[in-house]
């Protein structure tokens, strides 16, 4: 079952906001993730907050797009009551879960619900995840005519044994299938990989990135499987059934997953993600990395604005329970102290390619610079010119221990 919420204080029932979120707030972003909490098989490896049809208990798939839609219009109520300037989503991103499980007419209702709210700048980056079994033709067609501009399909590996431990559901070769149909919609392609899954041997992962590779993807993302306490997954290597997951073969696979990808053209440009150029790389993800604003709608859903953040109940009978009654779905929030905020401001940044300016630093920070040099987890050229940037071996570290915290972002 999915992991527990984080401890906070109270969220108010109207979920009004206090008035320190307003200071700055026209030089961030604003974005919306929208979280849509169904999937038709629970895999192994997974605690996200998601639900198969036999763990809903009183609550349809079907009524969950109005639901969301209501939260959606709260927002923008509370964003304007709070007296935050009015701002366009730059990013929308619907993730999962399966998104793609619900018509697709559902999820253009909640993107319309999202323009007529908030309003959605022209250009903007407009999301939905999708597992390769999950969309045909017409449903991405759809999609796109309705203003998404990317799909980002869940491939994990091509190979069979991989999947089958992973107990993904979807056939390898229907990943060239679904990536021409997005492609013949007009939307940009990102493929999600996994390495480092208990059996998966060096060649196997070459054979997953050489597939995906071939795709000719815009984009591509590369995550260690990270064995969750609770998860089916845990229970079986504790019970000896599957292999322990290897840190160190993960760290070979992570470099190999880096050069092949560099070879093919696509730059990294945050530790789990390559690209084809930089207009291609996956903006809603950056904003997190950049402290920007975001409403997270759903069940457990996450959002952040102006250094309050606040996470939704999780299971979506309880969230339908609190739209419905017209009350806030937020079960806790905490407001970050300028400490907070600022060791998170370096974590995250620290992440991206660009790294963060020296200078930016406290002086505290400034002085650890030279022991990470010399622990060589950051570049000492780029440090030396005035940046902080992270090596090979800086990534390989920054991985598992920030997308814990993102899972807590999300």
């Amino acid at each position: 079952m999915p992991s527990a919420l984080p401890l906070g204080d109270p969220a108010p029932l109207d979920g009004m906001l206090p008035e320190s979120v307003t200071v700055g707030a026209d030089a961030r972003d604003f974005g919306v993730y929208l979280h849509v909490p169904f999937c038709r098989v629970r895999c192994g490896y997974c605690d996200f907050n998601t639900y198969t049809a036999t763990e809903l208990r009183g609550v349809k798939q079907s009524d969950y797009a109005s639901q969301a839609i209501i939260e959606i219009e709260a927002g923008g109520r509370i964003l304007a009551g709070t007296g935050l300037p009015a701002r366009s989503a730059k990013t929308v991103f619907f993730g999962g879960g399966t998104p793609t499980l619900l018509p697709a007419e559902n999820l253009v209702r909640m993107l319309e619900a999202v323009r007529a709210t908030f309003g959605i700048e022209p250009g903007a980056e407009v999301t939905t995840e999708a597992n390769p079994d999950s969309v045909d033709a017409a449903y991405l067609q759809t999609l796109a005519d309705a203003g998404f501009t990317r799909v980002s399909f869940g491939m994990q590996s091509a190979v069979p044994h991989v999947l089958a431990t992973l107990e993904r559901t979807h056939d390898p070769a229907r990943v060239p299938l679904v990536v021409g149909w997005a492609r013949d919609a007009g939307l940009d392609v990102s493929l999600d990989l996994i390495y480092g899954t208990p059996g998966e041997s060096v060649e196997d992962w070459r054979t997953s990135l050489e597939y995906a590779i071939g795709q000719k993807p815009d984009h591509i993302s590369a995550y260690s499987l990270i064995v969750e306490e609770g998860t089916k997954l845990a229970r079986q290597i504790k019970r000896g059934e599957v292999a322990h997951v290897d840190e160190d073969h993960q760290a070979d696979l992570y470099e190999l997953a880096d050069e092949l990808l560099a070879a093919a053209g696509y730059g990294w440009y945050e530790v789990s993600n390559w690209s084809t150029d930089e207009a291609h790389r996956s903006r809603h993800n950056l904003a997190y990395w950049t402290g920007q604003d975001w409403w997270g709608v759903g069940p457990g859903a996450h959002s952040h604005v102006g250094g309050v953040r606040w996470w939704n109940v999780k299971h979506p009978a309880a969230y339908a329970d609190r739209v419905l009654a017209g009350h806030s779905p937020a079960a806790g929030r905490e407001t970050l102290d300028a400490e907070t905020r600022e060791v998170e401001r370096v974590l995250l940044r620290s992440r991206i390619r660009e790294g963060i300016p020296v200078n930016s630093l406290t002086a505290q920070g400034r002085h650890a610079v030279a022991g990470l040099i010399a622990d060589e987890l950051i570049d000492p050229k780029a440090a030396f010119a005035g940046s902080v940037e992270l090596t090979l071996r800086g990534r390989l570290l920054a991985d598992a221990v920030v997308r814990r915290l993102l899972a807590d972002a999300e």
